[in-house]
């Protein structure tokens, strides 16, 4: 469940874990001189850049001069994601005193967690010496790109997709089965992309995985919701299998933009079943595990499904079949506007169970009730 402060603030966020100077380390992506003019005799940045090393680290190298000794020095960051406030990070600096500093912090992920592949970052130096003079340099953009593939792209209104294995044709079917997804999730709870969004389709799983800071075992496609980013794993010759996935992660994102609010989240069973509804035809053994709950009598509450799935196989399933089973219900019993009714107001911060009184006139226990009744349970 989220909870943001909504005043218009700063938050500042001290971070562990400073280095010393050293060697900038490969691929440098954002270098350059700072060219803003400066008065004689006072702070002086002779070079400001920052390399990337995928997934695992960001470091950002700074070489400063002063008349005086430079006696604070603090990188300012912040990522490109959504917020709900003006929100900077802020990291100390260690170096030795002195008229000329040449020195770096070094963000390790495995720390402060990954960022998605294509995410980035606007940084800036705030520099103070012993006279008291103080100076924030101009901020520079770094992408956090992963630089161990050559990456090509195609575009489609919303929607750019980038790919490294695999034909232009491979390409195209998976930017046509996104926008057909967009399509089929708009005609059937009325949710739509409201922000252009990138979709990074890597050879295999294994590669994905690559790109992650502790990945799960099970992973083949994540959606990164705040970052309007996803990233699969799809081989041209398990395409099947990567268009399902496209519809699922893809949904996720335009449901994340139709309800984004400081206050609430969607229950999970709600997003989740979003998801696999739009895929299409539900995966079997979604579909297995549900009947078997239904016939043993072990099926999991609504209002308990509004948590975290569990991470085991065979509870996932059935969780995921609950999930599907009931969107379907709602769905197909009372329409998309009813859908599109329920997003919206979810998007106004609402309570789980205050949404669907509003918009159905029950609560999550009744539709519990309901649905049961509906598929003889």
């Amino acid at each position: 469940m989220k909870n943001r402060i909504t005043l218009w603030g700063i938050l500042l966020c001290l971070l562990a874990g400073l280095t010393g100077s050293g060697p900038a380390l490969a691929h440098p992506i954002a270098t350059g001189i700072i060219t803003r003019e400066q008065p004689q005799n006072a702070i002086s940045i002779q070079s400001s850049t920052a390399a990337v090393d995928f997934p695992s680290k960001l470091t950002f190298n700074l070489v400063v001069n002063d008349d005086v000794n430079i006696t604070d020095i603090r990188l300012r960051f912040t990522v490109d994601r959504d917020y709900f406030t003006s929100v900077f990070s802020e990291s100390f600096v260690e170096f030795s005193p002195s008229t000329s500093v040449q020195t770096s912090w070094v963000m390790d992920m495995q720390k402060t967690g990954g960022l998605p592949p294509g995410s980035a970052l606007n940084f800036w130096w705030a520099v103070k010496d012993a006279s008291g003079r103080s100076f924030e340099s101009t901020p520079q953009k770094v992408e956090f790109a992963d630089n161990r593939f050559q990456w090509r792209n195609i575009k489609q209104n919303n929607i750019t997709l980038y790919w490294y294995n695999g034909s232009d044709a491979f390409a195209n079917q998976l930017l046509t089965t996104a926008q057909q997804a967009l399509v089929r999730l708009e005609s059937n709870t009325g949710a739509t992309l409201l922000r252009p969004i990138r979709i990074y389709i890597y050879a295999d799983s294994q590669d994905l995985k690559g790109s992650m800071i502790f990945p799960a075992e099970w992973t083949g496609g994540v959606a990164f919701t705040e970052y309007a980013i996803i990233a699969i794993g799809i081989a041209p010759s398990n395409l099947a299998w990567g268009e399902n996935a496209i519809a699922h992660e893809l949904t996720h994102l335009a449901v994340h933009q139709m309800t984004s609010n400081p206050y609430n989240e969607l229950p999970v069973w709600l997003d989740e079943g979003l998801a696999v509804y739009n895929e299409g035809q539900p995966d079997p053994g979604m579909i297995s595990a549900l009947s078997k709950a239904i016939s043993s009598k072990t099926l999991v509450s609504i209002r308990s499904l509004s948590s975290p799935f569990s991470a085991y196989t065979d509870a996932a399933s059935t969780s995921y079949g609950e999930s599907y089973s009931v969107v379907n219900y709602l769905i197909t019993t009372y329409g998309q506007h009813k859908m599109l009714a329920l997003l919206s107001t979810f998007q106004q911060g609402s309570a789980y169970d205050d949404a669907f009184k509003k918009v159905y006139g029950f609560d999550m226990d009744q539709l519990y009730a309901l649905w049961k009744q509906k598929i003889g349970a």
